[in-house]
């Protein structure tokens, strides 16, 4: 049986993470401890534990070179703690080969988990190699190593997952869906700051359509209890044998494509991505037809130009860097027009400047363009509304601004309130003393009020009318409506047809 060296400098941490081996029937044969770094050298020379739980804030500056000389000699599967979520400790972390990085303080059931795969991993290892003959240096797992160094992993048909959720602070809860998930072959998962990866065994055999459906099962499975939206990338690598720095190359760049596609999707690769590239700045001719345009207070040209311009449904796709600079190429025309109506004073200023962030920022395109469309509509309203209407009632502004953006999931209190230049708290009040209802039930009169029209009126999926409604999730859609209407989505769109 393997045995495993704690290293810790709180007493507490060490007792307890030797409590739950114990307590938890974890098979390791004997469990060793060590507060300082020259037990955990003293350790290391004279018990070889096959697996080793260090913590990375014990270690000094002058131990490293020793210590990963020690984990070179003998192999040990690495796990490390620290409570600094930083990159450093992260690259610390992978200079020791490390298996897991924990982030004190961790769930007692995250570290037996943990504890009983790297147990299970050294038995299979010890199994395999006196099965087939073969030394420690070809058992080794897949680490962070072979994807960020080249050479390091043989060439090999390396089958990849890349997942994403559009908050990358909820990537711990992604993260224990596919530990728990119930994959056919395993794959080993290294979460990563942008996205968690996840290599198949190099002995399954996964064909296009296989990592396809896999990724729709997977997507699917996800979104029944979670509201936040994912972006997988499945890379097939049948076709060619190279190493995982290689693939994950490749692979990664696909992350990309969500600029154009949005989350909730799946897409499958096998190669490098071909971006097209194509000039970012407007041509005189048409930086002239933007300044027409607005000055002509042209909505339904503008809307034209712009979704012709950048909405794309097919490969290949512009590089995405290049049509941001585009994109910020037509909000300097935007700004010229700003400066000759005297526009450019707050709160215009300020939206101008948080569309600026979107374009540099938004991980989507359409929102992007949704933005800037409504953007230059509170411009050309601004310039076209006489000094009375200015000083129309804030709460009749204040609802005009939220019937014209109910159906972007992420209008707030908080923005509406900044429109109208008044503070949440004082508005949510004025709502309450003039419309006789909170700024959630309007917005949420609204979206179910075009869903119903929407159902009754198009072939649209449910899925489809809650994402135009300025709904993120299907389910939640699905029950708002049924306690607003009585009856749930399905069922109407069934009534029409009776």
């Amino acid at each position: 049986m393997p045995s495993i060296l704690i290293a810790d400098r709180d007493q507490n941490e060490r007792i307890g993470i030797g409590w739950l081996v114990n307590s938890y029937a974890i098979p390791y044969d004997k469990v060793h401890s060590a507060r300082t770094m020259e037990d955990v050298f003293e350790m290391m020379e004279a018990h070889t534990p096959e697996v080793i739980c260090i913590e990375l804030d014990m270690i000094g500056r002058g131990q490293w070179d020793r210590l990963k000389l020690l984990v070179d000699q003998y192999r040990p599967t690495v796990v490390v703690t620290t409570s600094e979520a930083t990159f450093e400790r992260a690259m610390q972390g992978i200079g020791l080969y490390a298996r897991d990085l924990w982030l004190k303080p961790q769930t007692p059931e995250y570290i037996r988990r943990i504890l009983t795969r790297c147990c299970q991993e050294r038995l299979d290892r010890k199994r395999m190699s006196e099965e087939k003959g073969t030394g420690s240096d070809n058992a080794r797992d897949v680490s962070y190593l072979d994807l960020f160094f080249p050479g390091l992993a043989q060439a090999k048909s390396y089958s990849l997952m890349l997942a994403q959720l559009e908050d990358p602070k909820r990537h711990p809860e992604l993260l224990r869906f596919f530990e728990e998930y119930p994959f056919r072959d395993k794959p080993d998962l290294l979460p990563l700051g942008e996205a968690i990866v996840g290599v198949f065994p190099m002995d399954a055999v996964l064909s296009p359509s296989t990592l396809h459906q896999m990724g729709k099962r997977l997507l699917m499975d996800w979104e029944a209890n979670n509201d936040a939206p994912l972006f997988l990338v499945m890379y097939d690598a049948s076709n060619h044998e190279q190493s995982l720095n290689e693939t994950y190359a490749e692979a990664s760049q696909s992350l990309q494509v969500r600029f154009f596609k949005g989350y909730r999707q799946v897409t499958v690769v096998d190669n490098r991505v071909n971006w097209t590239m194509i000039d970012p700045f407007l041509t005189p001719a048409e930086q002239r037809t933007w300044v027409e345009m607005l000055d002509e207070g042209n909505r339904e040209e503008l809307k034209q130009w712009l979704y012709t311009h950048f909405f794309y449904k097919e490969e290949p796709f512009p590089e995405p860097g290049l049509l941001r600079i585009r994109l910020t190429s037509i909000l300097a025309q935007i700004r010229r027009y700003m400066i000759s109506r005297g526009l450019d004073s707050a709160p215009l200023e300020e939206e101008y400047h948080r569309v600026f962030e979107t374009i540099l920022y938004s991980p989507i395109l359409y929102r992007i363009v949704v933005e800037l469309l409504l953007f230059i509509n509170q411009l050309l309203d601004a310039a076209h509304h006489s000094v009375d209407e200015s000083r129309a009632d804030v709460v009749e502004q204040a609802i005009r601004y939220i019937e014209g953006r109910y159906t972007d999931p992420a209008l707030r209190l908080e923005e509406v309130a900044r429109y109208i230049d008044r503070s949440p708290s004082y508005f949510s009040t004025l709502l309450a003393q003039k419309q006789g209802s909170s700024f959630r039930q309007i917005l949420t009169s609204l979206r179910v009020k075009e869903a119903r029209r929407l159902l009754l009126e198009t072939s649209l999926s449910v899925q489809e009318v809650a994402e135009r409604c300025g709904f993120i999730n299907a389910n939640y859609f699905s029950k708002i409506f049924k306690e607003k209407t009585g009856t749930t989505p399905r069922l109407l769109r069934n009534q029409k047809k009776r």
